[in-house]
């Protein structure tokens, strides 16, 4: 009788372990299929060398892996650099890891515009190891997409799938190449839609847990049915590495991207002319609306087309082409998805009733270049400053097309204090400190002015949004 209930407990203790094993889902099938239309590219990227070298030390540029090893047990007193035949090189190659995928047969990859902007050269590595030089199509930064070319034939290709279909729980997967580490397989699940980040105007990111980490930037997000539904862009992190927080650009979105492209290679968006706020319950309130929602218009740009269809300061968008806006955010991403030049209704709460009119959209201008041209044209004037930022004045007709007097426009980054607080190629920095800056030498000595461990304010440009950043100088422009 005591064997019996022995066997009864048991068996009951182990319920739980038979129910999972057959809950959990067996991702094998989906990698089987759909892994070999994943990639790995690796890019080069020539730039001068920073100053801080170590006596005795190798040339090793400092976001090397080496770099640090080297640093801490190089012997003391170790022979100076000048007795270095060679010195130190004019220039050193900056490599970096990423990931992407197949979108059809005859060699067309979508990535990360982050991943490839600043590249002199990439490779693409295939599954099968075969390794291609890769041409840059074109790239949006607004979106962070790119659209990459191999010369080859009859290669595996992804199947798209809809992510407005998905749902919020369930399960999905990525492969990448975090850290490098080739074809690694990742699962999660969705955590939630239409994610609007800070300074992101144009992607409904999806936001996941699956764990994502630097070398994982233009890879796939698979559903269960192995249909590609986003590419997996950023985290969320205190430390730079996984913290349950990635967000991905849907693949609705990344297409229609790429066919631009493709096709054109830029992207054309609709734009509207105005500055606009979120609509917090406390201003639906004062504004007689019943309860938040819409996006409340801060500045009409005079003669844009928000002046010209009798927009106002204070209007309060709450319908564009028949799209519901239900925050501020949403917005952006339909004026940038209306073709330029169209008529469009748009609904606005004002004096407490909702008014109706027309506006004819024109085109934001493109600031979209091939990255590698632009990269090659400015390689030898690229003098990286205090905090690791290259730069140059705008042009007359840069200005005109932004409406703006002053400016520097950020043309590359190296890793450090600029990079770490999310800087990007093609910011404009209008200002520091509360003062305008108009050349490259006027903003190179206010910034050698501020003293170790002083904090400074730059005012950037994005886009549409204008912003201030801060950041704290330590001696030599580390953070």
């Amino acid at each position: 009788m005591n064997h019996k209930i022995i066997l009864i407990i048991l068996f009951w203790c182990s319920l739980p372990v038979f129910a999972q094993t057959r809950v959990l889902p067996d991702f094998t099938g989906l990698i089987d299929k759909h892994g070999a239309a994943v990639v790995n590219i690796s890019t080069v990227q020539t730039r001068p060398p920073k100053n801080k070298m170590i006596p005795g030390m190798p040339n090793i540029p400092e976001d090397s892996p080496f770099y640090e090893f080297f640093r801490r047990y190089s012997p003391p007193g170790s022979a100076p650099r000048e007795q270095f035949p060679h010195g130190s090189p004019r220039e050193f190659e900056s490599k970096s890891l990423g990931s992407g995928f197949i979108i059809s047969a005859d060699g067309y990859i979508l990535t990360n515009a982050h991943v490839v902007s600043s590249a002199d050269e990439i490779t693409v590595k295939l599954n099968d190891k075969r390794e291609f030089r890769a041409e840059i199509i074109g790239v949006d930064r607004k979106t962070d997409i790119a659209l990459l070319k191999i010369e080859a034939r009859n290669l595996p290709k992804v199947t798209q799938g809809d992510p407005s279909k998905l749902r919020v729980g369930e399960w999905v997967v990525a492969i990448g190449s975090p850290f490098g580490f080739e074809s690694s397989v990742t699962a999660g699940i969705v955590s939630a839609k239409g994610r609007s980040l800070a300074q992101e105007n144009y992607v409904p990111f999806i936001q996941t847990d699956v764990a994502i980490n630097p070398g994982n930037s233009g890879g796939p997000l698979f559903n269960m049915k192995g249909e590609v539904v986003g590419i997996n862009s950023q985290i969320y992190s205190r430390t730079g590495g996984y913290m349950g927080l990635s967000f991905a650009i849907p693949i609705d979105v990344a297409t229609d991207i790429s066919t631009q492209l493709k096709v054109t290679g830029k992207v054309s968006r609709g734009r509207l002319g105005v500055m606009i706020q979120e609509v917090t319950k406390e201003l639906a309130e004062s504004f007689g609306l019943d309860k938040p929602g819409g996006a409340l218009v801060t500045l009409v740009q005079k003669g844009g087309p928000a002046d010209k269809g009798g927009l106002k300061a204070k209007d309060i968008i709450t319908r564009f082409d028949d799209k519901v806006v239900k925050t501020s955010s949403d917005l952006p991403r339909i004026v940038g998805a209306t073709k330029p030049g169209s008529n469009v209704s748009v609904h606005v709460w004002r004096n407490g009733s909702v008014k109706k009119m027309m506006v004819q959209v024109d085109e934001f201008p493109s600031d979209e270049k091939d990255a590698s041209l632009e990269n090659k044209k400015n390689k030898e004037s690229n003098v990286y400053n205090r905090i690791g930022l290259s730069l140059r004045e705008l042009t007359d007709n840069e200005k005109k097309e932004l409406e703006i007097n002053s400016g520097l426009l950020v043309q590359g980054i190296q890793q450090g204090i600029a990079s770490s607080i999310g800087m990007r190629p093609n910011d404009i920095i209008l200002g520091i400190n509360n003062q305008d800056v108009t050349t490259v030498v006027q903003f190179n000595q206010l910034l050698k002015k501020i003293k170790k461990g002083r904090s400074i304010a730059l005012l950037i440009r994005r886009g549409e949004t204008t912003y201030f950043i801060t950041m704290k100088i330590n001696g030599d422009g580390s953070k």
